[in-house]
């Protein structure tokens, strides 16, 4: 994506209702999507129109989607692989590793896939009270580390592996941070703020770059998609028809955005999931 990036106007392709949605991952057919609070996951086919959805046992904060189809989930409990049958039936738990068990009153929530694989989540007081959210990195092994604590609301991460660098948000403090990889994307070092932001901005919370290495954040309570440079100069904004967009995902040039209904119970669209067509100008 260049510069020079013509953006389409946010649709809305499936009123859902989300109480909170949130983790959109695109698997080259479908995009896929949690509902934290409800809770729930769901499947959308752009070609068809199609929708899935499955209960979910307990709150799923965020997943990947492995080869053999199978979800790696970042789960109220802890990390577990699940399995999703095709009806919308029971989903079949996993466990893969508790590394809070000994904080109840924690659960996971944004990940993503770290550019050497790994899978990594943070996570955060359910309450938003306290900063007792951490950063975990889950490898293949099923082994996790913890790499950072003292988080309000973890958001993110967001990987820029040509320049060494991730991005990570407390949404609560309203600051996004960028860090630089360790490893090839063991850990991270000299992390410093990239943007902060204040009253009447909104709060950052999922974002995700694209092949230019710039950041594309959702606000919530913001009405808006932000794009920055690597330098964190606001590039293009976004506009959009719910006061809570949570996060985003690019999909075959487009943008998917997932959003909340929480606390919003009367604004039309709220809790949608939004395609957004993108096309070089």
């Amino acid at each position: 994506m260049s510069a020079g990036l013509r953006i389409g106007t946010p649709e809305c392709v499936w009123d859902a209702r989300a109480i909170l949605g949130e983790g959109p991952v695109w698997d080259g057919q479908a995009l896929w999507w949690t509902d934290i609070k409800a809770p729930a996951l769901h499947r959308y086919e752009p070609a068809g129109g199609g929708k899935t959805s499955w209960e979910a046992p307990e709150p799923v904060g965020s997943f990947l989607i492995e080869p053999d189809g199978r979800l790696l989930a970042a789960m109220k409990s802890g990390f577990a692989r699940l399995t999703l049958p095709s009806d919308g039936g029971a989903i079949e738990v996993e466990p893969v590793c508790q590394p809070e068990a000994a904080t109840p009153g924690n659960r996971f929530n944004d990940g993503k896939r770290a550019p050497d694989g790994s899978f990594w989540a943070g996570t955060m007081d359910d309450a938003e009270a306290i900063a007792s959210g951490a950063w975990w990195r889950l490898d293949p092994d099923g082994t996790s580390r913890c790499l950072e604590t003292g988080y309000r609301v973890t958001n993110g991460p967001a990987f820029d592996a040509a320049r060494g660098r991730a991005y990570l948000t407390d949404s609560a403090r309203q600051t996004v941070f960028i860090t630089d990889l360790d490893g090839g994307g063991s850990g991270f070092s000299n992390k410093r703020v990239f943007a902060q932001f204040g009253d009447g901005d909104g709060y950052p919370d999922g974002m995700e770059t694209d092949a230019d290495g710039c950041l594309w954040i959702a606000f919530w309570d913001g009405w808006r998609i932000d794009r920055y440079d690597p330098d964190g100069v606001l590039m293009a904004r976004i506009e959009m028809p719910v006061a809570r967009p949570t996060s985003l995902a690019f999909a075959d040039g487009d943008i998917y955005v997932t959003s909340a209904s929480i606390g919003l119970e009367g604004q039309a669209l709220a809790g949608g999931l939004f395609r957004i067509e993108l096309s070089e100008a």
